[in-house]
């Protein structure tokens, strides 16, 4: 392939390498330039461009990338059109993904112009989610360069797979000691019925078992007469040696130890038995919450039917710390909503409060750079991807409407103000559409929170990964506003005095997202003269 830049008159046939955007022509890069397109060319005075011009042997980029394509999809894949040198190879359904890693580096291996980039390896798919794309980098490949792909590609029947998830039954054995909270013992059944049942697995079985060596083994017995494919052991206390209470209890059933403790993090303390055929699984603590941990990726394969060992737990380590993995898939909590669309986030802003710290001086009114404290955060929120946004009025209400009334802000007017912040949340809570999927609280005394931070926040929201309570932290602090999901406003709404969510939050701290932000705003609240005086002074 040649390339560079040519005479347009000489360019007809050749594959245009830049776009052109001038006077009313707007050309993408990769056009194949015709004897007209050099005609209206000559009259917009282009006399050179830029080009590819394919030679003998040369095999275009989509041309390229469809047969790349074609001899990387196996079981439960399928191709994309082409598309500007791409092609993606997509699930045909719910499963878990597994790649031919040695092909796949053997292949990008081969010639600079080849890319193929994936997912992790047995990471769960969804159906119709993209887990594989080829790109070709220029515009041709030579065929040299092809054989060379096939040769690689010939070395294995499949090198991409999504493997359809097998239904399986499960049983879930808690061990109890002393006084441990049936709120505890309840949630963890919840929170292990929507994992396995995420994957098509039955929980069979729910049992409740004091902590010792014969109840387990004999709990474990009983799992196995039941024909059960998974037996799932959470412990009232931590697993911490082979020959602590769990794997004792494997071993007096007759059953083996095959591996304790994995490089995942959180999930370094599961234990990996077998009891007869039955896979049993000594669970690590974290297993007791919704969020993706190293129960998942055990689960995950056992789906599929691939068998685990030790030497495979083992190898977990690269990629196995998972607490700061956004991006990664986890499992539904058990009263996530399932969305068709992007979650809609309405914001509310409470600007009720009498300001008595302040003496004579309602806060929302004064002004910072010359503008009121109350518009400054309305502001923010409106700019934001937040809609409705609501405001909260109560004292001084109408001077407080007067600064923002412009705006484009609904606006509620709380009678109780006087009995404190749970009040206006009752009130905007109320007033949200039916729709809503979560709401964020703004305080009207926090005008250095800016539109991104809000963005941040809503961006984050996901209930589906278990993420329904974002709180913004600067250097690991947790600040305001926060975001919640619909799912709590009962509760909120249960909330009385001059408090605001802050118990909700301890109650359910397995849904919290942490959002670390640019900016110390969210710690910054303006409720004292002297906070005020600083911020008038910025």
């Amino acid at each position: 392939m040649r390339f560079g830049k040519i005479l347009a008159k000489d360019a007809v046939g050749a594959i245009l390498a830049h776009s052109i955007n001038k006077n009313g022509i707007r050309w993408k890069k990769g056009r194949v330039l015709t004897t007209s397109d050099i005609t209206s060319l000559a009259a917009i005075e282009i006399d050179s461009v830029i080009v590819a011009q394919l030679e003998h042997g040369d095999i275009g980029e989509d041309a390229a990338a469809t047969e790349i394509a074609t001899l990387l999809d196996g079981v439960g894949v399928f191709a994309s059109e082409a598309f500007t040198g791409r092609v993606n190879l997509i699930a045909r359904f719910d499963g878990l993904i597994k790649f031919d890693r040695k092909i796949i580096e053997t292949l990008n291996l081969v010639d600079e112009s080849i890319t193929v980039a994936t997912t992790s390896n047995y990471e769960r798919a969804t159906k119709n989610q993209i887990v594989a794309t080829i790109k070709i980098i220029p515009f041709a490949v030579h065929e040299n360069i092809m054989r060379k792909c096939k040769a690689v590609l010939s070395e294995t029947k499949s090198a991409i797979d999504v493997i359809p998830f097998k239904t399986k039954r499960v049983a879930l054995i808690q061990t109890t000691l002393g006084e441990m909270k049936e709120s505890i013992l309840v949630k963890t059944t919840n929170v292990m019925r929507s994992r396995v049942e995420t994957l098509g697995f039955e929980l069979v079985d729910d049992l409740r078992i004091p902590h010792n060596v014969t109840e387990v083994a004999s709990a474990l017995s009983s799992s196995l007469n039941k024909k059960i494919d998974i037996c799932l052991v959470a412990g009232a206390s931590a697993i911490t040696d082979r020959r602590d209470i769990v794997p004792a209890g494997i071993s007096e059933a007759g059953g083996k130890i095959i591996h304790l403790g994995m490089p995942v993090d959180p999930g370094n303390l599961l234990l990996l038995g077998s009891v007869g055929k039955m896979v049993t699984i000594g669970l690590p603590g974290c297993a007791r919450s919704p969020k993706f941990n190293g129960i998942d990726l055990i689960l995950n394969r056992l789906a599929a039917d691939i068998s685990v060992g030790a030497r495979d737990i083992m190898l977990l380590g690269v990629g196995g710390l998972l607490n700061d993995y956004a991006g990664r898939p986890m499992p539904r909590s058990n009263n996530a909503r399932k969305y068709k669309h992007e979650p809609k986030i309405a914001g509310l802003v409470l600007a009720a409060g009498q300001s008595r710290r302040m003496g004579s001086i309602n806060k929302l009114l004064a002004e910072i750079s010359g503008e009121s404290m109350i518009r400054r955060t309305v502001t923010s929120l409106v700019s934001s991807l937040a809609t409705p946004v609501i405001a909260i009025t109560g004292h001084q209400s109408e001077k407080v409407l007067a600064k923002i009334n412009d705006l484009a802000v609904d606006t509620v007017y709380n009678p109780a103000y006087r009995n404190g912040l749970s009040t206006s949340l009752h009130k905007g809570l109320a007033a949200l559409p039916s729709d809503i999927d979560g709401v964020l609280v703004c305080l009207g005394d926090m005008p250095q929170v800016s539109s991104t931070i809000i963005n941040q926040l809503i961006e984050a929201f996901n209930p589906e990964e278990g993420n329904e309570i974002c709180i913004p932290t600067w250097r690991g602090k947790r600040g305001n506003p926060v975001l919640l999901s619909s799912r709590f406003f009962p509760e909120v709404n249960k909330i009385d005095g001059d408090v605001g969510a802050r118990e909700l939050l301890a109650r359910y701290p397995e849904f919290i997202l942490e959002v670390e932000v640019a900016s110390n705003s969210v710690l910054v609240d303006i409720d004292t003269p002297q906070s005020l005086e600083r911020a008038q002074c910025r």
